[in-house]
C-alpha cells in the first residue's frame, strides 16, 4: 500500500461515524472579527511591523504620490498591469512604464481535465523582462487589518501573479474602503475561483539559522499607498 493510500484509509476510518449528508450546513459560529474600530490604523501598524513602507494619501494626490515613490526608488522602468487607471501614472514619463497585456477573466474548459484555464495573450512580459524591471505598480482587491495582509485577485490593475513576484519592488495602491478587519470578512469579498495572491509584507524567510533574509521568494520591498 502506498503512503497516499494509507493516509486516505486512516482518514476514512476516522470519519466513519460522521454523517455524510452533503446538505448539512457549515457551522460558522466563530468570531468574525476581533476589532470593530481603528481598523485602518491596525492595518497600517501591521504593515509596518512587516517592514512595509506605508503612506496615506488623498485621491487627488495619488498621481503625485506614485511619482514621488518612483523618484525615491530611482526606478527607471515600472511594470503596469492591464486595467490600471491611467491617472495613477500621469506624473511619470511615458517611457518609464512597461505595459503587461495579461488580463484575468477569459476562461475555457480544458478537454483533458475539464478544469478552467486562463487564456494568456502573447504580448505579456516574459520572466526575464520582469526581472530587469525596477518595480511594479498594482492595485489590490482587499486589505486585512488583523493580519496586515494585502490580497490581489488578478482583477483590473492587478495583473498576473508573476508581476508581483519577480520585480524587486512592489508599489501597491489600496483604497481605505477596501480594508476589512479580518480574514472571514475578506473571504466574503473574494471569489475562490480567481487566482488569489496573499501578501503580508515584503518577501522574507528565516529558514537558515533563523537569520531573516528578504527578497528570496518575491519583492524585497513592499511600498503601500493607502487612498483615504
Amino acid at each position: 500500500m502506498s503512503s497516499r493510500a494509507a493516509i486516505l484509509a486512516r482518514v476514512r476510518r476516522a470519519l466513519a461515524d460522521v454523517p455524510s449528508d452533503d446538505d448539512s450546513p457549515v457551522v460558522r459560529d466563530y468570531a468574525r472579527a476581533h476589532v470593530a474600530e481603528g481598523v485602518l490604523d491596525l492595518f497600517v501598524e501591521h504593515l509596518r511591523d512587516y517592514r512595509a513602507v506605508v503612506h496615506e494619501v488623498a485621491e487627488d494626490a495619488l498621481a503625485d504620490a506614485v511619482a514621488a515613490a518612483v523618484e525615491r526608488r530611482g526606478a527607471r522602468t515600472l511594470v503596469t498591469p492591464a486595467g490600471l487607471p491611467a491617472a495613477w501614472t500621469a506624473g511619470l514619463a511615458e517611457e518609464v512604464c512597461l505595459a503587461d497585456g495579461w488580463v484575468y477573466g477569459q476562461l475555457y474548459d480544458n478537454s483533458i481535465n475539464n478544469r478552467p484555464e486562463i487564456v494568456k495573450p502573447a504580448d505579456m512580459l516574459t520572466t526575464s523582462a520582469l526581472d530587469t524591471a525596477d518595480g511594479v505598480l498594482t492595485a489590490a482587491a482587499v486589505g486585512i487589518a488583523e493580519t496586515g495582509t494585502i490580497v490581489l485577485d488578478a482583477g483590473p490593475g492587478q495583473g498576473r501573479r508573476a508581476l508581483t513576484l519577480v520585480p524587486d519592488w512592489h508599489l501597491c495602491v489600496i483604497r481605505a474602503a477596501d480594508v476589512v478587519a479580518s480574514v472571514p470578512q475578506a473571504l466574503e469579498r473574494l471569489d475562490p475561483g480567481r487566482p488569489l495572491t496573499w501578501i503580508s509584507g515584503p518577501s522574507a524567510t528565516s529558514d537558515i539559522e533563523l537569520n531573516r533574509v528578504e527578497g528570496v521568494h518575491g519583492p524585497r520591498t513592499l511600498e503601500v499607498l493607502i487612498v483615504r
